[in-house]
Parts: C-alpha cells; structure tokens; sequence
C-alpha cells in the first residue's frame, strides 16, 4: 500500500518531515527542525511519529535547519539507512548540523552554570544531540545525486533531484513508483527559489506528477521586485550611517549572507555605498558556508559561474572582515557607528546576533534589516511586528533602533511564482500543501480550484 504521512511543517513552516512508504521501503523527504520558542523546542523532544529505525532512505531536498536539523536526532534514535542529496547540501547540511549540535551543548551549558549559580535542584535540560551524535549521522550520508539525474533507490523506485533554486544545492524530489503493478509519480517541492535572483538559477518543474507536495510560506503575499528592494537596502544602510549608528542585519548563513554580501559589493562597485564601509561577517558557519559556495559554481547562473572560472570572487568588497573567534565578534560592539555587522541567526534564535542586538537595539541612531523569513514566535517576528520592548540574555532591552523589513531577498517563491510552478506540471490529481502558516496556506489553496487540494496536520495518514 503506498502510504503518505507529515511529521512537521504541518500547517507550520518549521519542522519539515514527510514519510512515504512504497514497495516494501519506508522513504523520509527531510527531517527538519522546529523553530520558534519554547513550544518548537518542546515539539523537537517528542517522538518523530515513526520508528527511526525502519527508515531506509532520507532524501534531503536542502541544508536549512528546518529540513535537515533533526537528522542527528534521528540517528540517536536508530536511523541506520542512507541519506541521499546532491553534493552541496551534503557539505552544507554538515556545517549546519554540527553547528546546531555545538549550539545547543553550548546552552546546556550556560544552563547548567545558572542552575549552580541560583542553587536550584532541577536538572538543566539536555541538548536535543550531542557534536558527537551530529559527526555520526554523517555516516549515513551515502549517494550524492546531480541535478536531473534519475537512480535506481530501490526496487520500484526511481528518484531525480531537480533544481528549486532555493539556496545552493537545494532540489525539488521527483519520484516514479511502482507497487502492486500500479505506477505513481510524487513530487516534493522543498522549498521553492525567487525566480530572478542573481545568483542561483530558477526553479525546474517536471512535466508531469500525479501527486504534487508543495511548500506554501508565501502563499497569501508577492515579493517587491529584487531592484527595488536592494534601492532600499542602500537606503537603509546610508540613512543609518548619516544617523551616526550601526547596521545589525539577523543573517541567515547559507545563500542569504552570500547574497547581500554580493549586493554590498555592487552597490560600493557602482558608487550607492561608500568605499569606507566596514562590513563584518560575524558567523562562523557564514564564512564556512561562503567557503563552500566557491566550491559549487555548478550551481550558479553562468554569468556567477564565469566570474569564479576568472578567479573572481563575487562576494568579497573592501572593508570586509571575517570573524570567526569570539574575541573579535565582542570587539565589534566598540565600534560606535558606520558598521554593518551581519550574524546568525537569521530569525535571533540564537548565536552572535542577540549580543549584537543586544548592543545596539536601545539605540536611536543604529537600525536592524530584517531581509528574510521570521517564524511565528521567534525574537525575529517580535522585532518584525513592533515590539517595543524584548528580552535578550534575561534582561528586557527597550526596541529605540529603526526596524526595516525587506521582503524582496526572500529566497522563497512568492504567490505568483508558487503558483506558476504549480501550473507548468501535467497530470497532477492531487495538490498537498505543507510548509506555510495555516491562514496563507488556506489563501493559497483557495487559488487552487480544479485540483484536488490537501492540507494535512501532523501525523495525518493518506492512502496514494
């Protein structure tokens, strides 16, 4: 019986985890991360819906936390099957991983030293995993797939990783199956790229599915145009600098970093920044991941990919500084204006970015840029929608900086572009909409009429 079931991003867009079971084979598409205060936390704890352990294969359609950072999780609790990706998102989901496992030791950590401080009895919380449980999961990293090339995965199925032009390496999953002499076809968006970006190229649909799992985080809204938004992005920056103040930018690592960091380069290029900005790029797993990016120009539109077969590097500009130790990311906050400091993580759920805002949000003159996704609950979305006052470190700090949000970076497809994407591929009879908050999932859905529209909750069952 061919089986479909969703364990995260479920009416949610964290968490991303959906099963498949054909021909005998239990198939995992990610095994994300939940994100977004205590109650994401308390959701990664629970039991993932299924047995680890009966797991034969996960396809990973990217490296973002919310799609592969509950793999070392799955393996402490048995996973011993293969993972399968395409060649960036293995390099990209190790960084994360082991990033995420050193973050979380690190909060045990800190926890733990409060406990012993204030004298209480409770035992601090564990980490969800351990580096160690990170560094071993990547054992069952096993075949790395090119775009638009269909392997054999087992018996009666067949898997072709297309390109989502999301972040690097990224890939919708396209499967043909067979059971019981009967043949169906699924395709799992992952998530969707912004068509029109600079550096990656364009979403790829297949011709035909019968079965279409699509992810809907800007289902109900468009984007601004990518020029008008770098225009503000500029503005942003130079309206800060006349202010006297700094530039704090919550980043995420992968594609987002490199993007804006590709941008600053043009606008001191083409004279809208000035040459004397000192830009800091103060996340270690940024600067990795960067590093990474220049090992893929597969990946890239050809005029990117030309400029690294030339030898030249489209994310470095003057006045760029990598801080890797935390000697140098505490010394940026002696720095009273003209900086813009760019730090994880992009939704301040964590890492260097709280201390940043810890030192320059009760400042009229600095400004914090949001250019990117923030999930309900998290110390992003709280900024996003006008806090006035917000709790760092346990301490509540008054919201003095200008706050800005620019849409137009989205890495994720908007409305129209999920809805182009949707149209181009034949044969689809049922639509499964996961990865969106439920009120722009239903919006979306609404602009589905004709098809068969599913959305399911978690751990919901369906019979293909």
């Amino acid at each position: 019986m061919l089986k479909l079931s969703f364990h995260g991003a479920d009416r949610g867009v964290t968490g991303s985890c959906h099963l498949l079971e054909c021909a005998g084979y239990r198939l995992l598409i990610d095994c994300g991360m939940f994100q977004g205060g205590r109650a994401a936390e308390e959701e990664n704890l629970k039991p993932f819906g299924f047995d680890p352990a009966q797991i034969d294969f996960v396809l990973l359609t990217h490296a973002h936390l919310d799609h592969c950072g509950r793999l070392p999780l799955l393996g402490k609790r048995g996973f011993k099957g293969e993972i399968v990706t395409t060649a960036a998102t293995r390099e990209l989901s190790r960084l994360v991983m082991v990033d995420s496992a050193h973050l979380q030791e690190e909060d045990a950590r800190k926890m733990a030293e409060r406990s012993r401080h204030h004298r209480r009895h409770s035992p601090p919380d564990a980490p969800l995993y351990s580096i160690l449980d990170a560094f071993n999961v990547l054992d069952s990293f096993g075949r790395t797939v090119l775009y638009n090339q269909s392997i054999a995965l087992a018996p009666g199925i067949r898997v072709t990783f297309l390109d989502a032009g999301h972040i690097l390496g990224s890939a919708s999953v396209f499967l043909e199956l067979e059971e019981n002499g009967q043949h169906r076809s699924i395709l799992f968006s992952g998530d969707l790229g912004n068509s029109g970006r600079p550096l990656l190229r364009d979403p790829v649909t297949p011709l035909t599915a019968d079965v279409v799992v699509m992810e809907t985080t800007y289902g109900d809204r468009l984007h601004k145009p990518i020029t008008h938004s770098v225009d503000e992005f500029f503005e942003a920056i130079n309206d800060t600098f006349r202010r006297g103040g700094n530039v704090v930018i919550p980043t995420f690592a992968l594609e987002r970093a490199q993007e804006l960091l590709y941008f600053l380069r043009i606008g001191v290029e083409n004279g809208a920044l000035s040459r004397a900005i000192q830009v800091f790029l103060d996340s270690p797993m940024a600067i990795s991941a960067t590093d990474i990016f220049e090992r893929h120009p597969e990946c890239y539109e050809p005029d990117i990919a030309e400029l690294f077969r030339e030898g030249r590097d489209p994310f470095h500009l003057p006045g760029l500084h990598f801080t890797r130790e935390s000697i140098d990311s505490i010394a940026i906050n002696q720095i009273a204006g003209g900086a813009v400091i760019m730090a994880g993580a992009g939704m301040c759920t964590g890492g260097r970015i709280r201390h940043h805002l810890e030192h320059n949000l009760a400042r009229k003159d600095s400004s914090v840029i949001f250019v990117g996704y923030a999930a309900t609950g998290t110390l992003a979305r709280q900024l996003i929608d006008g806090a006035k006052e917000i709790k760092i470190h346990g301490e509540e700090i008054p919201v003095q900086a200008k706050i800005y949000t620019i849409n137009g970076f989205s890495a994720h497809a908007d409305q129209s572009e999920l809805l182009a994407w949707h149209s181009q591929i034949g044969g689809k009879k049922r639509t499964f909409l996961v990865h969106g908050e439920e009120p722009g999932m239903r919006v979306f859905a609404a602009l589905l009429a004709g098809f068969q529209v599913e959305m399911p909750a978690k751990s919901e069952v369906f019979e293909l």
